[in-house]
């Protein structure tokens, strides 16, 4: 039986992007919450291997696969080998990559970049991930997402138009893979400071709130998605403190 205070518990859970950031604290959380958790990275070992370390301290199991999505090969055997570590029941789709470009100067190798990692890989890993598990199991897939993903703008562009694909593949995914497999995103405005350097308060001026979401905050909403109600689906919610609106 599950405890209410660990509503992972007897769960594993695959993240990708899991290294560092927000994909490290979805890892730590999720641990906390009482899951194992398959780690995934692409150029990050020593992030990772120290986040394991956390989680086997928590009492929980902690395993690392590593896979450039940039290389669609890689990707399509990521599902198969994280099944043989240990058969999961949520696929978190978290790994992207976030080019501040815009339209004029985004090269061809950037913008299949983009797709590739940010579109192609959470396509890839949704379909074996649906493959792979039994027909008389469930699960859930939590796709990443940005509030740019449904906000038109000119800036980063092509990671704007690849989380608005990947917002339009939760939704097509949620009809088509119920009632087995429950589909759902998470959109995220600010949680850290912007890595590029940029000054936050310029960031959180356009923000209704005017503060950044709490590690707390972003966790609790993730959960939220990971062990919820079962009759939510296709559904994308938004913890950017308002960002989407204006």
């Amino acid at each position: 039986m599950t405890q209410p205070d660990l509503p992972l518990q007897h769960q594993t859970i695959f993240i990708t992007g899991a290294a560092r950031r927000i994909g490290r604290e979805l890892a730590l959380g999720s641990a906390r919450a009482g899951a194992d958790v398959i780690l995934h990275h692409s150029q990050s070992p020593r992030e990772a291997e120290s986040l394991a370390e956390e989680i086997h301290a928590m009492g929980r199991q902690a395993h690392i696969l590593q896979a450039d999505f940039s290389i669609p090969e890689q990707t399509s055997r990521l599902v198969r080998d994280a099944w043989l570590i240990h058969p999961f029941q949520i696929l978190v789709n978290n790994a992207a990559i976030f080019s501040p470009v815009i339209v004029n100067d985004t090269s061809l190798e950037e913008w299949q970049s983009h797709l590739n990692i940010n579109l192609t890989a959470p396509f890839l890993l949704s379909q074996s991930f649906a493959r792979c598990l039994p027909s008389d199991q469930n699960g859930r897939i939590i796709n990443i997402l940005d509030w740019r993903a449904l906000a038109p703008g000119t800036d980063h562009l092509p990671y704007r138009i690849t989380k608005a694909a990947l917002a339009a593949l939760t939704r097509s995914l949620a009809i088509a893979l119920a009632p087995q497999i429950l589909v759902n995103g998470l959109a995220l405005g600010a949680v850290f400071p912007p890595s590029d350097g940029t000054d936050p308060q310029v960031v959180l001026r356009k923000y209704p709130i005017h503060r950044f979401a709490t590690t707390d905050e972003l966790i609790h909403a993730f959960l939220f998605l990971a062990s919820g109600p079962d009759t939510i689906i296709g559904e994308i919610l938004f913890l950017d403190g308002g960002r989407h609106l204006v």
